[in-house]
């Protein structure tokens, strides 16, 4: 089987595995293909062709994956539950450091946790979610 169509077939494999995978798998080495397929109309020598191959695919892909990774990640849109992190609630039931309690944001009420003890009507800030319940921590009041 001649060379060219053996690095013909790798890059039509390579591409159709990075369009199933769609994370930015092989694309390098699709590209590193193509230029071991030129590389094989010069010369017939398969180590200067394979050796082209996988450095080159190397290569791109430590310089270029981080590049096209920022470039391609979509800023992750907020559900109705995330926009609640960041927001200021009013404990309705203390919380103590091993006991949930509760916390009213956004005219909702939500079993709550802390590292610390927080007494009822005290302001907190939302950490995170975690399931169903938060976790808070108190705003420190202006003195």
């Amino acid at each position: 089987m001649e060379q060219w169509l053996v690095w013909l077939i790798t890059v039509i494999l390579l591409a159709l595995i990075e369009i199933l995978t769609i994370n930015l798998a092989t694309i390098w080495f699709v590209a590193s293909g193509i230029i071991a397929l030129g590389i094989s109309l010069i010369t017939d020598n398969y180590f200067i062709q394979f050796g082209t191959f996988v450095i080159l695919g190397v290569i791109l892909l430590i310089t270029t994956k981080p590049i096209l990774t920022k470039l391609i990640k979509q800023k992750k849109e907020k559900t109705n539950l995330d926009r609640v992190i960041g927001m200021t609630g009013t404990v309705t039931e203390k919380i103590l450091k091993n006991k949930n309690g509760e916390v009213k944001v956004d005219g909702k009420t939500w079993t709550a946790y802390a590292d610390k003890a927080i007494k009822k009507d005290s302001l907190v800030k939302v950490l995170e979610i975690n399931g169903v319940k938060i976790k808070v921590e108190k705003i420190k009041e202006e003195k």
